[in-house]
């Protein structure tokens, strides 16, 4: 039988209490991760672009904490992109925190995200243990 965790990162209960879901689950050694956006701990959306991109990672990074991973274990990467003219910003972002080993990578291009003035989801699985 599956042993099943759900991990919310200290300063993330809001989320769990305010929308009902978890930031991540981890199911024995895959740890499956909510789209993490670029808001703090307010849930205030970061207005310059580059600085919400690099939240939206730190995000993903507290889930990882929270699990006992890291980037290297990330296998899967999915990002949700308002506007695909910052892909370029984003994939320079992107590689201060994958420096080792990276992930398979979809980037999908939407009209809008949960709160106005996001511009960009990340959506990870990781496999914690993987050498």
């Amino acid at each position: 039988m599956a042993i099943r965790k759900d991990i919310i990162p200290p300063g993330m209960e809001i989320i769990s209490e305010r929308f009902r879901y978890a930031p991540g689950v981890l199911v024995d050694d895959t740890l499956y991760i909510a789209g993490q956006v670029g808001r703090n701990e307010a849930l205030e959306v970061i207005s310059v672009t580059e600085a919400q991109f690099v939240q939206a990672f730190e995000n993903v990074r507290k889930v990882l904490d929270a699990a006992g991973a890291s980037f290297d274990d990330v296998v899967e990467m999915i990002t949700y992109h308002v506007d695909m003219r910052d892909l370029q910003l984003f994939m320079s972002v992107k590689d201060r925190y994958f420096t080792g080993r990276v992930p398979t990578w979809t980037a999908v291009g939407v009209s809008a995200l949960a709160m106005p003035g996001l511009l960009v989801e990340i959506k990870c699985q990781a496999r914690l243990g993987c050498n």
